[in-house]
């Protein structure tokens, strides 16, 4: 696929393999405590994407899904435990993928912090995107953390 058009991904073994199409809906780093427990770290750096610019290549049979809440579910490789796919009932066409799993570069930066306020304490961010939190995770945060 032509860097232009899309990027290819995949686990950290090899057995699921996806495309996705570009454009990216967006891409913005959660800090909320999901992300960070299933990810191992400070943040997560989300790409969305429609779900029908994702095509799983190979693998499918891999793939465990997880129910992480009421609305949520994380689907992982079930070979390696690689966090692929995350998909939210409150946004039914959608699905998010770690950018970190992309081979290659997408269409955007990222954008804003989602979660910020209840982000890690040991965290330190030096960037200057915006820093969303509250409730919904994505109200703007009075003070600049």
């Amino acid at each position: 696929m032509n860097e232009n058009e899309g990027t290819s991904g995949g686990c950290l073994c090899g057995a699921v393999r996806f495309t996705v199409k570009f454009p990216t809906a967006f891409c913005a780093h959660c800090h909320c405590s999901m992300c960070r427990r299933n990810h191992g770290a400070a943040y997560v750096t989300w790409v969305a994407v429609p779900r029908k610019q994702l095509t799983v290549e190979r693998g499918r049979e891999q793939l465990e899904r997880f129910r992480s809440s009421e609305h949520g579910t994380r689907d992982f490789c079930r070979r390696c435990g690689t966090s692929l796919f995350c998909e939210n009932t409150q946004h039914p066409d959608r699905v998010d993928i770690p950018l970190a799993q992309m081979d290659g570069p997408i269409d955007r930066a990222p954008q804003l912090h989602a979660f910020f306020d209840s982000g890690a304490a040991w965290t330190h961010v030096g960037d200057e995107l915006p820093r969303l939190g509250g409730k919904t995770g994505l109200e703007p945060l009075t003070k600049k953390s």
